[in-house]
């Protein structure tokens, strides 16, 4: 069985790896179901995962998609670019650290040998082995990389950092914006609209754990804010909805993520957002609601009902405030029923650039949808909450 000292992808390593495909695509879940069992069973590592993820089989089924793609492309891995940025973005707020690597690759290895018995031969736990860590030393060069930059970033940080619940603001009937300030009183980091946080809270009754939320406040020196949707049943935005939060410590990691706004805009833009998937959105369009900004702006919101939709008051001064240029349709689904692709298309002018985030059904509806519908597939940008289950395959 591979070690992290074996990282070398012979040409033999990737064969092995190709003709493992048809296994991986007949026993990917099951594989990597038992891969996090087995992860799981530490209490330290566990904390960084999303129960949820793991009990609706999200998680799996999105890292055996992914493992998937790793195989049919380890000879060419230019083309996993954007989905090993994704990655690290993720891996560097929530702190994952080097050591952690050789935990998944004991896990992984073992897991392949446990459902794939007398097939998982020597040869192929090896060559797998070498494949973990040719894919670790990249994501592991990249994450210090972006450790480095936020901790010399103006009002920059490495770790986590105490932040103070300073507020609570229901946005709607299920959504709360937290207002977080630096226990400290030092500056932070300005992030780019779009970014998220790493959140690291101890929820009483159910213990510490960690999750990401988009920044929903425009970009400052002084703090953040982070709007949660209440789950039915969740532990952690339950809290974070129910006013009891108030005044409570939390640590945050840099802000991180790379579904932004570019540094340069050029041509018009839309943004299409079903439910919480606004968050990253509402950030985007305050920076281009400022004065001097003259890019066209529209936005399609999609929300189950009036009292259901964030930001729909915010939404509403913005496009008053930029005399039309930022434009607004609402769709509440209770009345007029879920979105196609074709409706969305009909609503966006020819050859805009449009940003798309929300739940995973809609992001595949638009996905595939949006395309066929006349939208280029080149002009889509768009962010899953959650693992991606199956938007882009």
């Amino acid at each position: 069985m591979s070690t992290s000292a074996d990282r070398s992808l012979t040409p033999g390593t990737i064969a092995i790896i190709k003709a493992t495909i048809p296994a991986l695509e007949a026993h990917g879940v099951t594989i990597t179901s038992e891969m996090y069992r087995r992860l799981l069973a530490d209490p330290a590592i566990a904390e960084m995962f999303d129960p949820t993820h793991q009990s609706t089989g999200t998680q799996p089924r999105a890292l055996a998609m992914a493992v998937l793609a790793y195989a049919k492309n380890i000879d060419n891995l230019g083309v996993m670019g954007g989905a090993v940025e994704r990655i690290a973005q993720k891996h560097a707020s929530l702190e994952i650290q080097p050591e952690h690597y050789p935990h998944v690759a004991t896990a992984l290895l073992g897991a392949i040998s446990a459902v794939l018995g007398d097939a998982a031969t020597p040869e192929i736990l090896d060559a797998w082995g070498r494949a973990y860590w040719a894919l670790a030393d990249i994501l592991i060069g990249r994450e210090h990389q972006l450790y480095d930059s936020s901790a010399h970033a103006e009002g920059g940080w490495s770790g986590w950092r105490p932040f103070r619940i300073a507020r609570a603001v229901p946005e709607c009937a299920n959504v709360t914006s937290l207002e977080l300030e630096p226990v400290d009183g030092k500056p932070v980091i300005s992030a780019v609209p779009g970014q998220y946080l790493g959140v690291d809270l101890d929820i009483p009754g159910h213990g510490r754990t960690r999750r990401n939320y988009s920044i929903t406040s425009t970009p400052n020196r002084k703090g953040y804010r982070i709007s949660v949707r209440h789950v039915p049943n969740g532990a952690v935005s339950g809290w974070l909805n129910s006013g009891k939060c108030e005044g409570t410590d939390v640590l945050l990691s840099p802000p991180a993520g790379n579904f932004v706004l570019p540094e340069k805009v050029e041509g018009p833009l839309a943004f299409v957002c079903a439910g919480i998937g606004i968050t990253p959105m509402i950030g985007m369009l305050e920076a281009l609601a400022q004065p001097g900004v003259t890019t066209p702006v529209h936005v399609v919101q999609i929300a189950h009902s009036a009292e259901t939709a964030p930001f729909a008051e915010r939404l509403a001064e913005l496009s008053g405030s930029s005399a039309g240029r930022i434009r607004v349709v609402t769709r509440l689904t209770e009345k007029d029923g879920r979105p196609t692709a074709a409706w969305v298309a009909g609503q966006l002018s020819n050859g805009v650039e449009t940003y798309l985030c929300g739940p995973t059904g809609f992001m595949r509806d638009m996905v595939h949808g949006l395309p066929t519908a006349g939208v280029p597939a080149g002009r889509l940008r768009y962010e899953t909450f959650g693992p991606d289950t199956g938007v882009t395959d």
